[in-house]
């Protein structure tokens, strides 16, 4: 079984620590680690260093190979050119077509949380089983929602198909992305839904002869660059033809139009989070939403709810009477924001671009 952590996204939501020239799943957000590490170390010892592929972008290399030294450079595929999660997920099904076309394949994020990885490993590996017996089909992740989340996708969970080792896979009956505030409430009232965390199970040929049917645009670039006889040709044919990949997200280049026959749905409980941002990562540590999550020289009085993370050794941050807020020092740059304020983050880092602040972004 072969295993894609993709880990190309910039993360503008974690910022001041996620920047340009070093975004957030490279960074020590928890612990020593960056998401990226931990995100590997968890397929391991199951999943041996050649079946684990990182897709990333061109200048993320150097800090993919230092932080996985482990990793075969010919497995880290990275991209000359930003184009969504549609062409990244073309360009490594086609790639893994051309060698392992009906292994069973895991897509995963490199900027998640999964406290279970037990029960996670064992969700793969028997639907990597179920890929074995029927590999035109696609098996998705879920998560069993804790709240009625406005910032996540959820998956229409159908009628129980069948079990499989302890493992309960469910018909599909859809998707929503990101509903509005009385949409996911109904959702996780339901208990029809779950959130849908971007992780599947396929085989590389399935996938990408959707890419052909639904996103051709796509499969005909990532053609022209996945017939490379040897990875010198497969490297100069990646810098020539992949900028003229479209821009189109994975859900609308192929998700949106596959048959919902040909897919199923396993929804457990792993201990996932996604911490794209710094209010979602301060839901992931707490025990109670009323608890301070701190790191660094940190010192809180009288306070409530709050994230502050403090990256200058040199420097303690004091807090008296503060509540709902994040709080994010790095050596140029100080975050003070309410919690439910953190899409804001995006815009502002956004506006320094072509002002004397461009650096910071």
């Amino acid at each position: 079984m072969k295993a894609v952590i993709f880990a190309g996204g910039v993360g503008t939501r974690l910022w001041p620590l996620s920047r340009k020239k070093s975004p957030k799943q490279f960074e020590k957000i928890i612990g020593d680690k960056s998401t990226l590490q931990l995100a590997t170390e968890r397929l391991l010892p199951e999943f041996a260093a050649e079946d684990i592929y990182i897709s990333t972008g061109k200048p993320y290399v150097h800090l993919v190979e230092e932080q996985l030294p482990f990793i075969p450079k010919e497995n880290i595929i990275s991209e000359p050119a930003k184009r969504d999660v549609g062409p990244a997920v073309g360009l490594i099904m086609g790639h893994l077509a051309q060698k392992f076309p009906n292994e069973p394949v895991v897509i995963l994020w490199s900027d998640h949380l999964v406290n279970k990885t037990e029960l996670f490993k064992k969700i793969i590996f028997e639907s990597g089983e179920q890929i074995k017996k029927q590999n035109d089909q696609v098996i998705f992740i879920g998560q069993k929602p804790r709240f009625a989340s406005e910032n996540l996708g959820w998956i229409h969970i159908g009628k129980k198909a069948f079990s499989s080792e302890g493992i309960g896979f469910n018909e599909f009956d859809g998707f929503k992305y990101r509903p509005d505030a009385e949409t996911s409430k109904t959702y996780f009232d339901s208990k029809q839904y779950c959130w849908n965390l971007g992780y599947f199970v396929t085989s590389p040929a399935f996938m990408y002869s959707l890419f052909k049917m639904y996103a051709p645009q796509v499969y005909e670039v990532t053609e022209r660059i996945v017939t490379s006889a040897n990875p010198a040709d497969f490297a100069r044919q990646m810098d020539a033809y992949y900028p003229e990949m479209p821009e189109i997200s994975f859900d609308n280049a192929v998700l949106e139009h596959m048959d919902k026959a040909q897919a199923t749905v396993v929804v457990e409980d792993i201990g996932w989070s996604d911490i794209g941002a710094w209010e979602a990562l301060k839901e992931a540590l707490e025990e109670h939403r009323h608890d301070n999550i701190t790191k660094g020289q940190v010192m809180l009085e009288d306070s409530a709810d709050c994230l502050v993370y403090n990256y200058e050794d040199k420097k303690i941050i004091v807090g008296v009477d503060l509540d709902d807020l994040l709080v994010v020092n790095t050596n140029d740059a100080l975050l003070v924001a309410k919690k439910s304020s953190v899409t804001k983050i995006k815009n502002i880092v956004n506006n320094f671009q072509g002002t004397e602040n461009e650096h910071l972004t």
